[in-house]
């Protein structure tokens, strides 16, 4: 890029470090701790207020389950194992969904209790995450259905903690509350509140977040939903990610905001660096930078606005003469110059 335009990509942003600091560009060393410098405060500037900047904000969809309760099932007392009579459980449905998936519930028989399957292996064989504790069942009917779903990878928040949807009208609540309001969510039926859950394999320390619903969807339905997003930069080729890697990728930011970036890293390089006033005096600008932003007429809340009511003043200056209380100037005649 040029050397007189904003500053557009990752290269950019450090480079720019770099010279505002007065440091050999050609040492790799200083190069790569002003990269990390500069993801550091990409990072900072959206920590608490990434809900307010309208560029974090991405729309997802999500399709529902509906239950399954075609064929029969048998299994045997302290098994694990399922065996299915006239099923497809690991057939596509019309939605190009498995009828049967993992991490899916099964109350087997009509009973209370819902098992988790762990894995389908076929039409007619699956099996449950925990042994099963009621008496042997042959050919017996069941209900399979489910209650969690993957939300968008790159989902960090809702942008409302209120609603989950507002298109399908559904309720979000804290993981807490939906507990102790529905500990038995186990009934499906039309979905109405969600909750936000974390996922994750044991070892894997990168969380998956899910959402669940009560009660669980009984039939098949699309849910959009508003969330905040994790990936920060975008390469070249389009692709999200959750900081600046590759010299031409760019910051989420629109680009008349981006120098932003460079002035909290300063703030963190002359702390730990240099540790003299000249941090104070970035964060200082950082700051003011921010609070113009935020003020900005596109980012944040909506603003206040006075809406008087004039329903009542119409209808009366329309008709006059009617109802017994028309409004009249002093000569007896309905309002008008003169």
């Amino acid at each position: 890029m040029s050397s007189t335009s904003q500053l557009t990509d990752y290269s950019d942003l450090y480079t720019d470090l770099l010279n505002r600091i007065r440091a050999d560009t050609s040492q790799s060393a200083t190069a790569t701790q002003s990269k990390r410098y500069i993801n550091v405060a990409l990072h900072d500037m959206h920590l608490g207020t990434d809900y307010k900047f309208p560029w974090a904000e991405r729309s997802g969809r999500l399709l529902t389950q509906a239950q399954y309760t075609i064929g029969t099932v048998t299994v045997s007392q302290g098994g694990t194992a399922l065996t299915g009579g006239s099923t497809t459980w690991n057939t596509n449905n019309a939605f190009s969904v498995k009828n049967m998936r993992a991490n899916g519930k099964i109350k087997i028989a009509g009973g209370l209790t819902p098992y988790v399957i762990s894995a389908v292996s076929s039409d007619t064989a699956a099996t449950i995450s925990s042994k099963f504790t009621e008496s042997d069942v042959s050919a017996q009917t069941y209900v399979y259905y489910e209650d969690e779903y993957d939300l968008a990878s790159d989902f960090l928040r809702p942008v409302d903690w209120q609603r989950f949807s507002d298109e399908v009208n559904i309720s979000l609540v804290g993981r807490s509350e939906f507990r102790r309001r529905y500990p038995t969510n186990s009934t499906p039926g039309r979905v109405a509140v969600a909750t936000l859950i974390d996922f994750a394999p044991s070892g894997n320390t990168t969380p998956i977040r899910r959402v669940r619903f009560h009660p669980p969807p009984s039939t098949a339905m699309t849910i959009p939903y508003a969330y905040i997003t994790s990936n920060l930069a975008v390469s070249s080729a389009g692709v999200g990610a959750t900081s600046l890697s590759a010299d031409t990728d760019e910051p989420i930011v629109p680009l008349r905001y981006r120098h932003t970036i460079v002035f909290h890293a300063l703030t963190h390089w002359y702390r730990d660096k240099k540790d003299d006033t000249r941090s104070q005096e970035a964060k200082n600008e950082y700051t003011d930078i921010m609070l113009r932003i935020m003020a900005d007429s596109d980012i944040g809340a909506s603003r206040p606005q006075i809406q008087p009511r004039v329903d009542h003043y119409a209808q009366r200056a329309k008709k006059p003469w009617r109802g017994g209380t028309g409004r009249f100037d002093l000569n007896g005649k309905f309002d008008r110059m003169g």
